[in-house]
C-alpha cells in the first residue's frame, strides 16, 4: 500500500503519536510507501479563523520536523519508504507567502499537497471543515450553500492556475472537502457539473488527485474524497489518484482504504 497523505505529532490540531509510532504502524500495515504531509504554517500575515488558532504548524517547528524524518528515512530504509513534505494550504491572496515558503523549504521535500481549507465570505474568513456550527455560518454569510459550493470550486480552480512557483505542489487535497458535513446540510444539486469543471483543469494541467479515505469516517460525510463515482471519472480522464489516509493518528493509518476502488490508483 502507498499512503501519501499523513500527519505527525507536528499537528497542533492532531494526536502526539510518535512518528515512530505512525511508521511503525505503517509497516504492520504492510505499507511499502508512506508520506508524510504536515500542514504547512498559514501565511504570517493571515489570522488563523478557528477559535484554537492550530490550523498549521509553527513557522519555528519546521525544521525540527524535516530533521526528525530525514533521521527516521534513513533508520527505517530497509522496511519502508519514506517521504517527507507538506499540506500546503492555498489561500487566495496569499500566494506570494505560500511561494516564499515553498522557495524556502522546496528543493529538500519529496512531495507536497495543495488543498484548500479556508474560504473569505463577506464578513470573515472561514475554516469549512473545521465544525458544523463554522460551517451554518459560512452558508448563512455567503448567501446560502450553493454560493458556498461556487466560492469553493472557485478557489479550487485558482489553486491549480495560481503561480507559486517550481516548487509548487501538482497534488490536489481532498477535493470534495466541501462535503465533510452535507448529511447536516446537503450538497446543492449542481455541485457535480462545478467538481467536473474542475476535473477538467486538474486533467489539462497533468495534477493529480488526493484520493482520501477521512471522509468515510467522518459522521457527516460517510464517503472518501472524492466519492466512487467521481473517482471513477477522474480516472477515465486520465487523473492518478494517489490514496491518502489523511490519518492524524497512527491508528488512523489505512483508514477508508477498504472503501475506495484500488484499481484505480496510481502505481
Amino acid at each position: 500500500m502507498i499512503d501519501g497523505h499523513i500527519h505527525t505529532p507536528y499537528c497542533p490540531h492532531g494526536s502526539s503519536d510518535t512518528l515512530k509510532s505512525y511508521i511503525e504502524q505503517a509497516i504492520k500495515c504492510e505499507y511499502q510507501s508512506m508520506t508524510f504531509t504536515e500542514h504547512a504554517p498559514l501565511p504570517s500575515t493571515f489570522e488563523d479563523p478557528v477559535p484554537e488558532k492550530d490550523s498549521g504548524m509553527s513557522f519555528q517547528q519546521v525544521e525540527e520536523y524535516l530533521n526528525d524524518i530525514d533521521r527516521l528515512k534513513a533508520e527505517y530504509k530497509k522496511e519502508i519508504h519514506i517521504q517527507k513534505g507538506f499540506e500546503i494550504d492555498y489561500i487566495e491572496g496569499y500566494e506570494k507567502e505560500v511561494e516564499d515558503f515553498l522557495n524556502t523549504y522546496g528543493p529538500s521535500l519529496d512531495d507536497n499537497i495543495l488543498s484548500v481549507h479556508f474560504l473569505k465570505g463577506k464578513s470573515q474568513w472561514y475554516c469549512i471543515d473545521y465544525s458544523p456550527d463554522m460551517f451554518k455560518e459560512a452558508i448563512y454569510d455567503f448567501g446560502g450553500i450553493e454560493r458556498l459550493y461556487q466560492a469553493y470550486y472557485h478557489s479550487l480552480n485558482q489553486s491549480v492556475l495560481s503561480d507559486l512557483g517550481k516548487y509548487k505542489p501538482t497534488r490536489i487535497g481532498h477535493m470534495t472537502l466541501v462535503k465533510k458535513f452535507q448529511h447536516l446540510y446537503p450538497s446543492p444539486e449542481n455541485w457535480e457539473k462545478k467538481a467536473h469543471k474542475f476535473l477538467e483543469l486538474v486533467r489539462d494541467h497533468g495534477y493529480t488527485l488526493d484520493y482520501n479515505g477521512a471522509g468515510i469516517v467522518k459522521e457527516h460525510c460517510k464517503e472518501t474524497y472524492p466519492p466512487l463515482p467521481m473517482a471513477r471519472q477522474a480516472s477515465s480522464m486520465g487523473i492518478p489518484l494517489i490514496y491518502g489516509s489523511d490519518a492524524h493518528t497512527a491508528s488512523s493509518l489505512g483508514q477508508g482504504y477498504d472503501s475506495i476502488d484500488s484499481r484505480l490508483l496510481k502505481l
